[in-house]
């Protein structure tokens, strides 16, 4: 029997849009300055002939998506938008029926292959990662499940039960799941809201000695001002991984500084997580790490709430690189190997303890990772991609919507605020933060959850 609720992609357009940034950012040894936007556009129709229209949004993200050794940055950018376009063509061409979890999942066996004729056109050396090619096919995946949300009157998160999915879970995650909908594993109203996690990156300023010359754009600039302009409670470090003195300095100091501020506004309460971006050599520098904080701060110690993929994202190249020492003290998340079930398996078995869950790598990979670290009772978290505008906004109202993500990451504001300004009318909760949090019970509406108005 066919589902009367099924849809089909009848167009996909791709476009993209320059966004340069206020401030540089450094991460995995390498520092942005500017970034793209890749928007889509999806048309969907139903089996009773009815149009709906979707969108989404991501930042290319190729220096952290594709680092590399042969393949510079300018070349990654340009193969990974043609990989978008390549696969809105092929979206189009699909031609069948269906919920979004299936039509995307037919697309998704096509990555590969899509990649592999950019990589034949562009004549580069070598594949393009799945990583990367989940975060250039991401505003796709966004824009299918907020048409289909939309063509239904619906919150795209509210069509997630056996009404609208034409296969419970274990059809995707294996028979632990059988009679289960992803309605189980997400929540019918978005939380309220949400503390956000605010990016100190490792050439940040921290005081105004580490300012050369202001930007004075208006926005704060140091790691105080910061604190006290938005009332932030949660602080995301990023650390170099392959210089332990340095590392351990940097948290102590940001711990000092954020106390000062934090007293000031009378807060007695904050928390840090922290990024190696992968640049750990083994576990053995994490425990190191955690000692000396321990010992040269045991307040910063405390402040920490856990602790993003410390070593090389390759699991199945590092099978040694076991964490189960380091999250016995705090939890441990994968990020960037977390691609497809069987990296979160492979994860597990390594030690890791939690999750971190980003939009850029899709809406219906991400549904379906969350269902199956909840059913582990992993710990949540979600983060974003330097994500600003419409990106922004679907990476919160994700998080709002996974049961036990108590958190959202949102650096876009520091970085690139641009895009933030035609959002920030409709839904100045998100924008506009002065206790520390977003206001995600805004996003409370149609297919995503929000529509310029």
């Amino acid at each position: 029997m066919t589902n009367p609720r099924d849809a089909r992609i009848v167009r996909a357009d791709v476009s993209f849009q320059p966004v340069p940034f206020r401030a540089p950012l450094k991460f995995g040894g390498r520092t942005v300055t500017q970034t793209d936007l890749i928007n889509v556009e999806v048309e969907l129709e139903g089996r009773d002939g009815t149009r709906a229209i979707g969108h989404g949004s991501m930042p290319l993200g190729n220096v952290w998506a594709w680092p590399s050794q042969v393949t510079e940055p300018p070349a990654a950018e340009k193969a990974m938008k043609l990989l978008a376009e390549r696969t809105a063509v092929a979206a189009v061409d699909l031609k069948e029926f269906g919920h979004p979890i299936d039509l995307m999942l037919a697309l998704i066996e096509q990555y590969e292959q899509i990649a592999a004729g950019v990589i034949a056109e562009l004549n580069m050396p070598e594949a393009i990662p799945v990583l990367a090619q989940l975060v250039a096919n991401s505003p796709l995946d966004a824009a299918v499940h907020d048409g289909y949300g939309r063509l239904h009157g619906q919150s795209s998160f509210n069509v997630l039960s056996s009404e609208y999915m034409n296969h419970d879970l274990s059809h995707y995650l294996g028979d632990d799941f059988k009679g289960e909908y992803l309605d189980r594993y997400t929540s019918r109203e978005p939380k309220t809201t949400l503390p956000l996690y605010h990016l100190v990156g490792a050439v940040d300023p921290l005081k105004d000695a580490d300012i050369p010359q202001r930007i004075n754009d208006g926005l704060p600039e140091t790691l105080s001002e910061w604190i006290l302009a938005d009332g932030l409670t949660h602080l995301k470090i990023k650390l170099n991984g392959d210089d332990l003195a340095w590392d351990i300095d940097r948290v102590v100091e940001i711990d000092a500084i954020s106390e000062v501020a934090q007293k000031e506004r009378g807060c007695k309460e904050w928390f840090y997580s922290l990024d190696f971006n992968e640049k750990c050599k083994n576990v053995e520098y994490v425990l190191d790490f955690l000692k000396g904080i321990q010992e040269k701060s045991p307040g910063a110690f405390d402040r920490v709430q856990y602790i993003e993929q410390p070593t090389h994202r390759d699991l199945k190249k590092f099978p040694d690189n076991r964490m189960h020492q380091a999250a016995a003290i705090k939890p441990v998340v994968i990020d960037e190997s977390l691609i497809n079930q069987e990296s979160l398996h492979d994860a597990e078995k390594l030690g890791y303890t939690g999750v971190a869950f980003k939009a850029c790598k899709g809406q219906t990979e991400t549904l379906l990772l969350s269902a199956a670290a909840q059913k582990k009772n992993m710990f949540l978290c979600v983060q974003d991609l330097t994500c600003p505008g419409f990106s922004f906004l679907h990476s919160a109202s994700l998080a709002a919507r996974i049961p036990g993500v108590a958190a959202i990451e949102g650096n876009g504001r520091q970085y690139c605020p641009a895009p933030n300004a035609e959002w920030a009318v409709d839904y100045p909760g998100m924008f506009d933060v002065s206790d520390g949090t977003v206001q995600t019970g805004e996003l409370n509406g149609q297919g995503l959850g929000f529509e310029k108005k």
